[in-house]
């Protein structure tokens, strides 16, 4: 039997971080360093393949778009038996959700990272490498191993700054919908959070800074004030398109209080809801219909929400 080959995409992140002589810790290996013995302990080979070396807080759309030309480039040789993409933990469930919304391979695109620097007395890094790969040998689908749990990418949260589980899926697997690849610039989409009392500027800050759309993180089951609900109106009205997600760690949207600033009245200003896809990957979605040039973003959030 041949064994089966992996193409592993490095980015950087804490996996590849070492820590300086003033305790701070930053993106220093290589990404042929990082795999180690972990290929031949699972029974695998692997190609390295490195676009990036940052930290992931610092990753933009365009990057992470980036990770994506590499996982289809290795997905075009038909001797590929899947991929593994080593990613820092900050921003790993956006460039999950990225690969997934443009995945329609059988093969798995598996992502993992670690918690701890390379050169921590501890790493969990190795056992997380070993599971991804496995995982890419024999799965399908884009996931996450982590902290010795296989998650479905789509609805993935990151939910704990330092445990070594640091992953989890609030509401389980949320339904796929995949996306044609479409090539351009990315539009501005900002993350705006709510809070008891709040006022419109922050969405008109938004929209005068030329943002095309706006996820807005309701309290509750998404809910906001009378003069957020007016600030989104006048936000729809200019153009701009607003995703309405909740900052509850589980549970999905629910367009049904009122009042002049709950979820029925957000909804009656143009907002769109977005089912169970908290604020990080509803707007990598939202990114990514704007760019594609979606014509009904709400049937688009309904279908995978």
């Amino acid at each position: 039997m041949t064994t089966p080959l992996i193409v592993v995409v490095t980015t950087g992140g804490t996996i590849a971080s070492t820590v300086d002589a003033d305790g701070v810790s930053a993106p220093t290996l290589a990404g042929d360093t990082l795999v180690g013995p972990a290929a031949a302990e699972v029974g695998v080979r692997v190609r390295v393949v490195e676009p990036l070396r940052v930290d992931s807080s610092t990753l933009t759309l365009p990057d992470a778009w980036t990770v994506l030309s590499c996982v289809h480039d290795a997905l075009s040789s038909a001797d590929v038996a899947g991929v593994v993409v080593l990613h820092g933990t900050d921003s790993l469930e956006e460039t999950a959700y990225l690969l997934d919304l443009h995945h329609d391979d059988p093969r798995a695109v598996v992502l993992t990272g670690s918690q701890r620097t390379s050169d921590h007395p501890a790493p969990d890094a190795p056992a997380n490498v070993r599971l991804a790969l496995s995982t890419a040998a024999t799965a399908s689908g884009v996931l996450v191993a982590f902290g010795g749990a296989v998650l479905p990418a789509a609805g993935v949260v990151k939910r704990h700054t330092v445990d070594l589980d640091a992953f989890t899926c609030p509401d389980g697997a949320l339904p796929r919908a995949v996306l044609p690849r479409v090539e351009g610039d990315w539009p501005r989409v900002d993350v705006v959070a709510g809070y008891p009392g709040m006022d419109g500027a922050l969405l008109d800050a938004c929209a005068a800074a030329g943002a095309r759309g706006i996820v807005l993180q309701g309290l509750g089951s998404g809910n906001a004030t009378a003069a957020v609900v007016a600030a989104v109106a006048r936000a729809v009205s200019s153009g701009v398109a607003v995703v309405l997600t909740t900052r509850v760690a589980a549970g999905p949207v629910a367009v049904t209080y009122g009042d002049g600033g709950g979820g029925a009245d957000l909804a009656a200003a143009g907002a769109v809801p977005a089912g169970r896809l908290k604020a990080g990957q509803a707007r990598v979605l939202l990114a990514a219909l704007l760019r594609a040039g979606a014509p009904d973003l709400a049937a688009e959030f309904a279908a995978r929400g």
